[in-house]
C-alpha cells in the first residue's frame, strides 16, 4: 500500500506543484511569492518537530540521542553542501542566484544557464521523493502530511524557477517542460528509496531525522532570511500571520489524525 501512496504522491505533487505555481506565477508579486515562503516556514518547522522527529524516535525505539544527533549531523552536511554550491536554490526575484540569472541573461547565455537551474531543481525534487518516501514507509498519514509540507515548500521555489526560465529566453512550453521533467526526479527517488529503505528497515529512523533536518535547513536558512529582508511592520505581521497559519495547518492535522 505505502509503494502505491509513493507513486501517487510523487507523480501528482510534482505536477500539482508546477501547476499551480505556473497559475499563481501568471498574477505573482513580491507580496504574494512573500505569503507562501511564510506559509512554507510554517509547514516546514511544524511538521518537522511536531511529525517527523517523534515518529523517527519512535520508528528507532525511542533511541532519542542517535536520532537527535543525526538531526544535528543532517543540518551541518546541508550547511556543507550549500557552502559548495549543490544545494542553493531560489525563492524570490530578489534573491541573489535570481540576480546572477538575469544578469547572465542579458549575455545571451539562456542554453547553458538553464540546465544548471534545471540539474539543480531535478537534485532537490529527487531528495524530496526520498523524503516523502521514507515517510510513507513508517505511517500513512506521516507521508501525507510530509507531502503538503512539501508541495507548500515547493511553490514559491517552482515559480522562482519558472520565472527565471522565461527571463533567459525560454518559451513557455520549453519552460514547462523543462519543469516536468524535473518534476519525476520526485518519482525516481521516492521508488529508489522505497525498495532500499523496505529492504533496511533500520535505516527508516535515521532518513526521517535527515528529512527533518533538511526541512529544519530549508527554512531556517534558506525561507527566513528572504523573510528578514521586509522590515517594514505590516510586512513583517503578514509574516508572522503566515507563518502561524502554517503551523496551524500542520497542528490541525496532526490533532485530527491522531
Amino acid at each position: 500500500m505505502a509503494l502505491y501512496w509513493i507513486i501517487a504522491v510523487s507523480f501528482a505533487g510534482g505536477l500539482m506543484s508546477l501547476l499551480l505555481a505556473s497559475i499563481i506565477f501568471k498574477n505573482a508579486n513580491a507580496a504574494l511569492t512573500n505569503n507562501l515562503v511564510s506559509l512554507a516556514v510554517g509547514t516546514l518547522l511544524t511538521t518537522s518537530f511536531l511529525e517527523i522527529i517523534p515518529h523517527a524516535m519512535e520508528a528507532s525505539n525511542n533511541n532519542f540521542h542517535d536520532i537527535s544527533f543525526t538531526v544535528l549531523i543532517g543540518i551541518l552536511i546541508l550547511f556543507i553542501l550549500e557552502k559548495l554550491m549543490i544545494w542553493r536554490h531560489c525563492h524570490g526575484s530578489h534573491c541573489h542566484k535570481h540576480t546572477e540569472c538575469d544578469t547572465q541573461s542579458k549575455q545571451s547565455k539562456p542554453i547553458g544557464n538553464s540546465g544548471i537551474i534545471v540539474i539543480g531543481d531535478l537534485f532537490h525534487n529527487f531528495v524530496d521523493g526520498i523524503l516523502i518516501a521514507s515517510a510513507f514507509l513508517v505511517d500513512i498519514k506521516l507521508g501525507l502530511i510530509t507531502a503538503l509540507s512539501m508541495l507548500l515548500h515547493c511553490l514559491p521555489q517552482e515559480m522562482s524557477i519558472f520565472s527565471v526560465l522565461l527571463h533567459q529566453g525560454l518559451s513557455k512550453f520549453k519552460a514547462y517542460m523543462w519543469n516536468i521533467a524535473s518534476s519525476f526526479a520526485t518519482l525516481l527517488g521516492g521508488l529508489l528509496s522505497f525498495y532500499i529503505l523496505s529492504v533496511m528497515e533500520n535505516l527508516v529512523p535515521y532518513v526521517l531525522a535527515i528529512a527533518a533536518s533538511s526541512m529544519i535547513y530549508v527554512a531556517i536558512s534558506d525561507l527566513i532570511p528572504d523573510l528578514h529582508e521586509k522590515t517594514d511592520a505590516k510586512d513583517s505581521i503578514k509574516q508572522i500571520s503566515f507563518i502561524l497559519l502554517g503551523v496551524a495547518i500542520i497542528y490541525f492535522l496532526h490533532d485530527s489524525i491522531h
